[in-house]
């Protein structure tokens, strides 16, 4: 799981509400604070009866649901309480996302798994403080937590591993399991929530008429055409090691197709320590257990939803420059853009980079 790169978003116009080019198009931009940061919409409301108001209303309590049932920094979510060893009831959003992680694990044969939780901690980079483990101390929590402990039958109440690849939970309530005496609850959704959350508040949009839209919450989905009646577009930051600021440097702009689209870029320049003189960021492999230590710096994907996206982005980090293009051209319904080396770049034949 990596940190993901906040994509910097083109700004065609910067004012509360758009008048588009003609009569028939009325932007709205809504935004807000949610999961430790900011969140924008751009939304062509032509033809939606919801006020305003109210649609920005809906968008916060889809954020504040995200917030109460996956944010491991949240400690009165479902997922931090499950992670104490509390009895827990799974939402349909929980249980929603859970299945998602375990297919995303099996797709990946371990390389993306969302219950290694306490490998990024022991590390620094999960919900504690930095740190340097020993390799005694790797190999232990190694052998104490992943998804493949995780659904392995009768260790967690509610979830069903009967049918292969479903990971559905088959009860209303879970918790945590013990193995040789120590609890394994190490769940940390890092590598999809946001994706997922782009997702929800599309799929709402959706739902009331939208049809064209930017949805913005440190990863993007959008579909349709923008104030200017074009394509969307995003610029992808330079991975330059503290490159804090959104849009400060970039590598490239990405033009999207008109159709629904995820935009997440991963990389391992804004959250890395250095100690002795070696560099230790948090693209930790979970199935090696240490922080990887390849040449890829970005990987930004492009897919049909944001969790996809997210998701995909996380994976390539993981697996390396070349077996992410391998990856990439491997899926007709991915694009991707690599960054590695000295700032060279590699894209696919249909990733619409224009600059």
């Amino acid at each position: 799981m990596t940190e993901k790169k906040r994509i910097y978003l083109l700004l065609i116009a910067s004012i509360a509400v758009i008048a588009g080019c003609g009569e028939h198009q009325r932007y709205v931009q809504f935004g807000g604070y949610a999961q430790g940061g900011t969140w924008g919409v751009k939304a062509n409301l032509a033809g939606v009866k919801i006020r305003p108001a109210e649609i920005q209303k809906h968008i916060e309590d889809i954020l504040y649901e995200i917030d109460t049932t996956l944010s491991g920094y949240n400690k009165a979510s479902q997922l931090s309480r499950f992670n104490r060893g509390e009895q827990v009831e799974l939402s349909p959003m929980f249980n929603e996302v859970l299945a998602a992680a375990v297919r995303f694990w099996e797709e990946t044969d371990g390389a993306l798994d969302c219950a290694a939780g306490p490998l990024f901690d022991i590390w620094g980079f999960g919900f504690k403080t930095d740190s340097l483990p020993s390799d005694e101390l790797v190999r232990q929590t190694l052998a104490q937590c992943g998804m493949a402990q995780f659904i392995q039958p009768g260790n967690c109440v509610g979830i069903r591993t009967g049918n292969a690849g479903t990971g559905v939970p088959s009860r209303d309530t879970a918790r945590p399991f013990a193995r040789r005496g120590v609890q394994i609850a190490g769940l940390n959704f890092n590598a999809i929530a946001q994706g997922y959350s782009c997702d929800k508040v599309a799929e709402y949009l959706y739902s009331i008429g939208v049809k064209d839209m930017l949805v913005d919450i440190g990863e993007i989905f959008c579909d349709g055409l923008n104030p200017s009646g074009k394509p969307w577009r995003v610029g992808v930051d330079k991975p330059k090691d503290n490159n804090n600021t959104p849009g400060a440097e970039m590598n490239g702009i990405w033009e999207s197709n008109g159709g629904p689209q995820g935009v997440v870029t991963s990389g391992n320049y804004r959250k890395f320590y250095i100690k002795d003189g070696k560099k230790y960021s948090h693209t930790i492999d979970p199935r090696s257990g240490y922080p990887v230590q390849h040449n890829l710096l970005s990987a930004t994907i492009i897919a049909p939803t944001a969790m996809e996206a997210d998701a995909y982005a996380t994976y390539c980090m993981v697996i390396g420059l070349e077996a992410a293009k391998q990856f990439i051209e491997s899926r007709q319904d991915l694009e991707g853009y690599l960054i590695y080396g000295d700032f060279e770049s590699w894209a696919s034949p249909g990733f619409q980079l224009i600059n």
